[in-house]
């Protein structure tokens, strides 16, 4: 770890002495990975001249030497200039006379280094090693193939043959030449599992755009005899969990980008599912649980599969089935409800990752009178597992909020107990939100719960909470019975803490002061408080401080700023400004703020409200939401808080882009039917309509 770099380069001069020394020459190579690999800066004149050096060790025929030499060669070779020049050397390696280690490592480098207006040249070596009897030159060669498959895709394609050959467990025979010869030899079966994984990966990348391609090798390779769904066929067996775990996912991408493939690909999954291996269930499962529109009774298979997992004696095991019921819980949980028996014994797991996703998913599908039981367990134990872990019980916590809103001293008495345990920034800010939103949507606890943030602020240790709290207690306190109460806590902030926290402490001073239901008494109060502000020796403190007093102060201004709670739509006015902006003739005029739709503050809460939701799912089932999802997610939320705003300018933007199509602009001012989101009526590899969808346009 004290490896010196420019040392390391000196030392390299051992590389020219004559004879060869391997122990010296093989640890030094281990010192320049090393470094390479702790990530120090190599000039490009430094590794050419060191690269150089290091092929004068190929004269030595250690095998120890020689796979430290291919691997320093491999790195190096993105730095190092004129590297093609030790091609000669890598291809000597690669005679099938050589040791199958030399082989399989100098296919790796080869490929490593080699242009790829080079790759012709190479490729009957290449072909030769996929069909290969050994297992490490198969593998070696199909892993590189792979790789240069981004960067030569048409001369990669050429090679599907050999490929299918080494993906169905054939070689080459032993008599065989190397070029491929026939001999009077049967072919030899390869007993390796590992070619297998590496050969449908780079089948799949060559025919990752041939849909039918793709769904003859998921056939091929599901078991099934001739005469199937797909019409002949094989009954090829893959013996590679890992290579059945692949198939697995590619059929689920045949499954989404044709639906009408669905029904005949789910008997395959269900197939799966009792796989006599650990693996391939649990990926099928898992598969079968993450399909759009699934049903109920579609879910029986993966659930019962995943029900057995859960009694498992591995801990791994375990874990997968219990994070894929806990994803399922979210849009599914009556499915998950007769697990319910065997995730109670889980809470108690050794494994805390176990018992805490047991307790998360239990709370997505237990009823009202299991959640006491189970949040006095979950007490237990937060303290044993990490921060991530923490994050996703305050996130369940905080969706349990709305779904049980009568247990609401229970909910606040987890979370504030949470507060005041160690943790990081992500956890106490989840479990603030949970807070926050359990005040604003359950009025009978708000000002317990105001209560609780008034006591986290005088003892916290991030910033951005405190002010996240402050400008809560600003906004809720003033509606209060007692707002005294918290105007005391507030202004401790303004005494003890630093500038930021300071100035989001007069602010919430402010509003109280500004409130409409403050009486004089409390806005004389809230005025010699913020009276003292003034001195402040921050900037930011005494501007606020001023603005306080103007806002507490019984006038026009007041009710204009604080009375006034609409705002504008924000995606309707952004797409108005860029228009504006986007019109050469229509910055000659001022811009038509009545135009933009208004809305209340609470209908703009309630969009907050719902993105947070989603925010929540994600965490919660520790994914995200596609591109194309997580646009909709967005449309669709202003749509509903913004009373129709959106939709309607929406529809006038449809109706000026079809009036300025002349053969339509005759058939009227608007559109008659119009979807919420653009909608592609093809696949986006297709260039041309097909006859239904061009009759479906006829209808329409």
């Amino acid at each position: 770890m004290n490896l010196d770099h420019s040392v390391v380069l000196q030392e390299a001069r051992v590389f020219n002495e004559t004879p060869i020394r391997p122990r010296q020459s093989r640890l030094l190579l281990a010192k320049i990975v090393f470094l390479l690999y702790r990530g120090d800066s190599m000039s490009t004149t430094e590794a050419t001249n060191l690269f150089f050096s290091i092929t004068k060790l190929f004269q030595c025929k250690d095998m120890s030497l020689r796979q430290m030499v291919y691997l320093t060669i491999k790195e190096l070779s993105t730095i190092s200039e004129d590297v093609i020049m030790v091609t000669s050397s890598l291809m000597k390696d690669m005679q099938p006379t050589s040791e199958i280690t030399y082989r399989a490592n100098a296919i790796r480098a080869l490929c490593k280094i080699v242009d790829p207006s080079m790759l012709p040249g190479i490729e009957r070596f290449l072909k030769a090693a996929i069909v290969e009897k050994s297992a490490t030159i198969a593998s070696s060669s199909l892993v590189s193939s792979l790789h240069l498959f981004n960067e030569a895709k048409d001369v990669v394609r050429r090679w599907g043959n050999e490929v299918s050959e080494a993906l169905n467990g054939k070689s080459l025979s032993q008599g065989s030449s190397f070029f491929g010869s026939s001999s009077s030899q049967g072919q030899v079966v390869s007993t390796s599992n590992i070619v297998q994984y590496h050969a449908i990966g780079l089948l799949y990348a060559i025919r990752q755009h041939d849909r039918m391609a793709v769904l003859k090798l998921v056939q091929s390779f599901s078991g099934q005899k001739s005469g199937g769904w797909m019409g002949g066929g094989s009954s090829s067996a893959l013996r590679s969990n890992a290579a059945h775990v692949m198939l697995i996912r590619y059929a689920v991408r045949v499954m989404e980008s044709d639906s009408s493939l669905a029904p005949q690909l789910h008997g395959l999954l269900e197939e799966w599912i009792r796989h006599r291996s650990d693996m391939v269930s649990l990926e099928a499962a898992r598969a079968v649980c993450q399909l759009k529109d699934v049903s109920d009774k579609q879910l029986t298979a993966a659930v019962n599969a995943l029900q057995l997992f859960l009694s498992s004696p591995k801990a791994v095991v375990r874990f997968a089935a219990i994070r894929t019921l806990n994803v399922l819980a979210r849009t599914h949980p009556e499915a998950v409800q007769p697990c319910n028996v065997d995730m109670e014994g889980l809470i108690t797991d050794s494994n805390r990752s176990v018992a805490t996703f047991a307790i998360t998913t239990l709370l997505k599908t237990g009823n009202e009178a299991s959640v006491e039981r189970l949040m006095k367990q979950m007490q237990g134990f937060m303290a044993e597992i990490s921060d991530e872990f923490k994050i996703i019980v305050a996130e369940a916590v905080r969706s349990l909020c709305g779904k049980f809103p009568s247990k609401h001293g229970l909910f606040l008495g987890f979370l504030s107990g949470v507060l005041r345990d160690e943790g990081g920034y992500e956890f106490k800010r989840a479990a603030i939100e949970a807070i926050v939103d359990l005040a604003k949507h359950v009025g009978e606890c708000r000002e317990v719960a105001l209560g609780h943030l008034c006591e986290f602020i005088e003892d916290c240790e991030f910033t951005k909470l405190s002010v996240r709290v402050l400008h809560f207690l600003g906004e809720e306190g003033p509606a209060t019975a007692r707002p005294t109460v918290y105007i005391r806590h507030i202004y401790n902030r303004v005494v003890l803490e630093n500038a930021v926290v300071r100035a989001a402490a007069v602010s919430a001073l402010a509003k109280f002061g500004a409130a409409p239901r403050a009486d004089a008494a409390l806005q004389r109060s809230v005025r010699v408080l913020l009276a003292r502000c003034l001195d402040d020796r921050d900037d930011e403190v005494r501007d606020r401080a001023a603005w306080g007093l103007r806002m507490t102060a019984a006038d026009q201004t007041r009710a204009r700023y604080v009375r006034d709670d609409s705002t504008f739509s924000l995606a309707v006015l952004e797409r108005r400004l860029v228009a504006y902006c986007a019109d050469p003739h229509a910055k000659s005029a001022r811009f038509d703020f009545a135009a933009v739709p208004r809305i209340s503050r609470a209908q703009e809460e309630e969009t907050r409200h719902r993105v947070r939701l989603d925010a929540m799912d994600q965490v919660l089932t520790g994914s995200t939401l596609p591109a194309t999802q997580a646009a909709g997610a967005k449309e669709d939320a202003p749509k509903s808080a913004g009373a129709g705003a959106e939709e309607a300018d929406r529809a006038a933007q449809y109706a000026r882009q079809l009036a300025a199509i002349p053969e339509l602009a005759a058939f009227g001012e608007r559109p008659l039917v119009s979807s919420q989101r653009a909608a592609e009526l093809t696949e986006a590899e297709t260039d041309t309509c097909t006859s239904a969808t061009l009759c479906s346009i006829r209808r329409h």
